[in-house]
């Protein structure tokens, strides 16, 4: 049987309509296997659990989501104050002077610029869009 990354991958990104021949989903599962072994990966692993582990951390991104979700009810309303947008930016600025934050942001960020080039090699080689056969078509 397939590792489990390869089977979650593949059975969700192709809703199980497709059944790949086992030379494929072992290819697939080495992709994905290495993919999660890059550094890029594993840097945004790290930060993940650390960001998650601070609890500044999570209460200043609580408290955003908060503010930000508050402002835009105010904003349907037509009942936003200057103190609400201020009160927003000082929170906004807490967050980008949060390293346990911006280490995360910033080795998401890495992870997907990795994640494009991976595409780009792979649309390249196939004359394809790699990426694009993944996505789910809707109606």
């Amino acid at each position: 049987m397939p590792p489990l990354a390869a089977r979650l991958a593949v059975d969700n990104a192709m809703n199980n309509t497709v059944k790949l021949s086992s030379e494929l989903y072992q290819a697939t599962d080495n992709l994905i296997q290495n993919l999660l072994a890059s550094e890029a990966f594993l840097k945004y692993q790290q930060s993940l659990v650390a960001m998650n582990s601070d609890s500044e951390a999570h209460g200043l991104l609580e408290l955003l989501s908060t503010l930000q979700a508050g402002l835009r009810h105010k904003q349907n309303a037509n009942n936003v104050t200057q103190t609400d947008v201020e009160e927003l930016r000082a929170i906004q600025e807490q967050v980008q002077a949060n390293p346990a934050i911006m280490s995360y942001a910033q080795s998401q960020q890495k992870a997907v610029n990795f994640l494009r080039e991976v595409n780009q090699e792979i649309s390249q080689t196939l004359g394809v869009d790699f990426a694009a056969l993944a996505k789910k078509n809707t109606c």
